[in-house]
């Protein structure tokens, strides 16, 4: 079902449900349809003051825009104007992709913490002409670069929007038509861009729906940035299945007791690392989650121990760590052990192939591609010239796996991997060995060049507080579990190890961190 009409109805059959809550703010359904006819008023009015010039003048389509001129989006929007929103408040975000999902708009969320170059060249590069931003610092680069769009304030926005006179009412749109833009991880690398049609993020919400439980009625808490891709699904999958979404701007470990006790929170979608620290704000007042039902985590490797902890605490939880991709969809998910090995969602094909393109056989690891229905067509031309997704509907993100016993098994990216003395060595397979080790809150391997086996793995480990790594302890541990050509060759302790917003180790970051000087050799 469309997006938009699943709004409507539970606005009109059940107005003063929950829709959007966070920051001490709120929408109902009916709130928010009515909201949305004040968002989309201004976001298109904006746009129109700033038509673009060859709109104005009969400039010949293609030619380059004059410096000042508004920005032409993307040609793979089919010239649907680009808003985008990159502000701290998680609630604001939310509600913002929320109102424009019904109106003829792409929106996007860019993720303020990025190094300003990332998000200026992402503004540039996708045509984005209006931009709800509190960061003076975007301000005033793309002035420099005389960006001819409009940027406002967040509160600038919200006091235009309170003046607005309302659009039309929102409305199911035809499936073909893009309404989300988004970005591959931009925190290390240059962001790559694509698009998500309405009947893409049918199809992915009909996967999760059967899978994930975002049912009508439910709520849930997502706590984390609407700019990653694991919030912002569960945004949207929720208002499609008429549930109630409550988003956070940051995980507060002190206060999520008291957030999932009173709003009756029977569903969290979160990171495995926001797992652990609810894991531990249980144990300290296990009755405020009496209500809490069912823990979905995705977005990095799930360590056997998170799992084990929560069903120790609460027992009556059910947790699902899934596997996708923003640019794929669903895929699949792991409902015990560490979730890396997967169980592939009905109507989902996957395929390990060798470099070559040629499928591997006997379990052999290789790159993992997909053919889903919620595949995006591939990532916008002026963001990478990689290839997504092939003609024949196949696509990579060039995560490596191999095919166990009817299962997938994950191994991580292509970057995870690498060659020592002739060997492949998955370094996923590596950082999981390591899990729940005494006295190591985390541990990532990573190659360090070497003359003579081309790279050495070692291993970066992040002690507990008050904790000193015992590099015997860790080297006896990676003979009992590790494969001699997979065992660490050198140890470092790095306090602490780099993350994303989302609590995932960077470990090129780390591998950086060791080459510079900043990692203590054990």
């Amino acid at each position: 079902m469309p997006i938009t009409s699943a709004i409507l109805r539970v606005a009109q059959q059940h107005p003063e449900r929950l829709a959007i809550a966070g920051e001490g703010r709120a929408l109902t359904y009916a709130a928010l349809v009515e909201q949305s006819r004040r968002t989309f008023a201004v976001v298109d009015e904006l746009h129109a003051l700033h038509a673009p010039l060859a709109a104005r003048t009969g400039e010949a389509p293609g030619a380059a825009p004059e410096p000042g001129a508004a920005p032409r989006p993307a040609p793979e929007t089919g010239g649907i104007p680009i808003s985008a929103i990159s502000v701290d408040s998680a609630f604001a975000a939310a509600r913002f992709v929320a109102s424009l999902a019904g109106f003829r708009a792409v929106s996007a969320t860019i993720d303020p913490r990025w190094p300003l170059e990332h998000r200026v060249g992402v503004v540039l590069a996708t045509g984005i002409g209006l931009i709800v931003s509190d960061s003076a610092d975007l301000a005033a680069a793309l002035a420099e670069r005389d960006w001819g769009g409009t940027i406002l304030t967040l509160d600038e926005f919200e006091d235009r929007e309170r003046r607005a006179h309302p659009a039309p009412p929102p409305a199911a749109r035809p499936g073909d038509e893009a309404f989300l833009l988004l970005f591959s991880s931009g925190t290390t690398s240059r962001p790559k861009a694509f698009l998500k049609t309405r009947h893409q993020y049918r199809e992915n919400v009909a996967v999760s729906s059967a899978h994930l439980e975002p049912l009508p009625g439910v709520v849930t808490l997502a706590p984390g940035p609407v700019s990653y891709s694991l919030t912002l699904y569960a945004v949207i999958e929720c208002l499609a299945t008429g549930g109630s979404v409550h988003v956070a701007d940051a995980f507060d470990p002190f206060a999520v007791a008291g957030r999932v006790r009173d709003a009756g929170v029977t569903r969290v979608v979160a990171v495995p690392a926001v797992v652990q620290a609810l894991t531990d704000a249980a144990r300290r007042d296990p009755e405020a989650f009496a209500r809490l039902e069912l823990v979905v985590t995705g977005g990095a490797n799930l360590p056997a121990a998170i799992r084990d902890g929560l069903a120790h605490v609460l027992p009556r939880v059910r947790l699902i760590s899934y596997y996708g991709a923003a640019e794929i969809g669903f895929i699949g998910d792991s409902r015990g052990g560490d979730g890396t090995t997967i169980s592939v969602y009905p109507g989902i094909e996957v395929s390990v192939r060798d470099a070559a393109g040629a499928p591997v056989r006997g379990g052999a690891a290789g790159t993992l591609w997909v053919r889903a229905a919620a595949c995006s067509d591939g990532y916008l031309a002026g963001t990478a010239d990689e290839l997504l997704r092939g003609e024949d509907g196949w696509a990579t993100v060039h995560d490596q796996a191999r095919l166990v016993d009817g299962g997938l098994e994950m191994l991580g990216r292509a970057g995870d991997m690498a060659v020592t003395g002739g060997h492949k060595v998955s370094l996923h397979e590596v950082d999981r060995a390591f899990a729940g080790a005494p006295g190591i809150a985390a541990a990532v391997a990573v190659a360090l060049p070497h003359d003579a086996l081309g790279s050495v793995v070692a291993l970066v480990v992040e002690p507990e507080a008050g904790a000193a790594p015992d590099r015997e302890a860790l080297a006896a541990l990676a003979a009992e579990r590790l494969a001699p050509q997979f065992a660490p060759r050198r140890w470092y302790a790095l306090q602490p190890l780099p993350r994303t917003v989302g609590g995932k180790v960077r470990r090129a970051e780390a591998a950086e961190r060791v080459l510079d000087g900043s990692a203590v050799r054990l």
